[in-house]
């Protein structure tokens, strides 16, 4: 059984998916990109910046599921410039705790609106519970 996860404190899902799905004891959440979930508009113009708005816009989603940062088992980012990768990778360690999760990096053609990062996680579900909306 598969479950959406939604939540205001993330940006909307602009097209036929769902911010997250909750499936087999699992939280698989759909690429983010750097969008401020409140004005709708990109957040930042540094990769630094970007960063951290695609990991608070994670963060949201896990814990509007019931999960945290702590449970992402597996990382997957898309850079638009693989010379960033060092300074993504430097604000990517400050949202995870060891054991770090399993992660790929790939630079690719274009990013939605041309942003400077994506990231996808999965992430382990935990028993289902009805999560407290701040």
């Amino acid at each position: 059984m598969k479950k959406a996860i939604q939540t205001d404190r993330a940006p909307r899902a602009i097209g036929p998916y769902s911010q997250a799905i909750r499936a087999n004891g699992f939280i698989f959440v759909s690429g983010q990109i750097p969008l401020d979930p409140a004005r709708g508009e990109i957040a930042g113009a540094t990769i630094e910046e970007q960063t951290h708005q695609v990991l608070k816009n994670i963060q949201a989603i896990l814990e509007a599921a019931g999960s945290s940062m702590a449970e992402v088992v597996k990382a997957t980012v898309y850079l638009a410039d693989m010379n960033d990768f060092a300074k993504m990778n430097a604000i990517y360690a400050q949202y995870f705790p060891e054991p770090f999760p399993a992660r790929a990096a790939f630079q690719v053609a274009r990013l939605p609106r041309d942003v400077k990062v994506e990231i996808e996680v999965m992430a382990a579900a935990g028993p289902e519970v009805t999560p407290v909306v701040k």
